[in-house]
């Protein structure tokens, strides 16, 4: 009898599970495509679950949009090196990632450089902080 109560209380934990599984996809944004943009944060939104860089894009013809780029949360972030205090609003920056199927203004965050050649980006091993060479 105590075993069929494990079994059955280990399967409902796991149902459980699945909307945390659900909520990490990553299929809003398309991974066959990338996007680089130039521009000036907005706000750095480091929150938990996930961090979101947003920037506003000028276009040739002086039109401005914001766009989002989101990332993993804070303690990911600060384990790896990048601190809210690096992108600051009003940082001039390029931000690259993949773009959101929909066509809305977001991106799954991939990397970022600001204008003094400081580089922050996500590596096959998670994120890393880097320094162009120059």
């Amino acid at each position: 009898m105590r075993r069929v109560a494990v079994i059955a209380l280990a399967n409902i934990l796991s149902l459980l599970a699945l909307p945390a599984l659900a909520h990490h996809s990553a299929s809003p944004f398309d991974s066959t495509r990338t996007v680089t943009l130039s521009g000036v944060v907005k706000d750095f939104e480091y929150t938990n679950p996930h961090s979101w860089l947003v920037i506003d894009v000028t276009d040739s013809g002086g039109r401005v949009s914001s766009w989002s780029f989101e990332s993993q949360g804070p303690a990911f972030l600060v384990r790896i090196g990048i601190l809210k205090s690096d992108l600051t609003p009003g940082t001039s920056v390029t931000v690259t990632g993949h773009p959101m199927r929909d066509g809305t203004h977001a991106a799954s965050f991939m990397r970022a450089v600001r204008a003094d050649g400081k580089v922050f980006g996500m590596g096959s091993r998670g994120a890393r902080r880097t320094t162009t060479p120059g």
